[in-house]
């Protein structure tokens, strides 16, 4: 259980995705935040990274990686394809 709401790891999160973003940013990507729900984190991965064949990899091993160790091992990262509609 992630002792923290979804409103207290706005921050934080932001911070940690920070941390993470100039890495594909250097590759022609980014990722938007897109919010928080029950502890999952919600991102779209846009420029090159959107259909890149490692972006799965980078959400686990990159993105997910870097917020579990900053902020709480059980954090989830989700990536929510472009034109799929997010509603929190």
């Amino acid at each position: 259980m992630i002792p923290f709401t979804d409103e207290e790891l706005l921050k934080p999160v932001e911070r940690s995705l920070n941390k993470v973003r100039p890495m594909l940013q250097n590759d022609g990507g980014d990722m938007e935040l897109l919010g928080i729900k029950n502890g999952k984190i919600y991102v779209r991965l846009v420029g090159h990274c959107h259909g890149c064949a490692a972006s799965g990899t980078t959400l686990k091993y990159g993105v997910e990686r870097q917020l579990r160790l900053d902020i709480h091992p059980e954090l989830e990262v989700i990536n929510v394809p472009m034109g799929e509609e997010f509603v929190l």
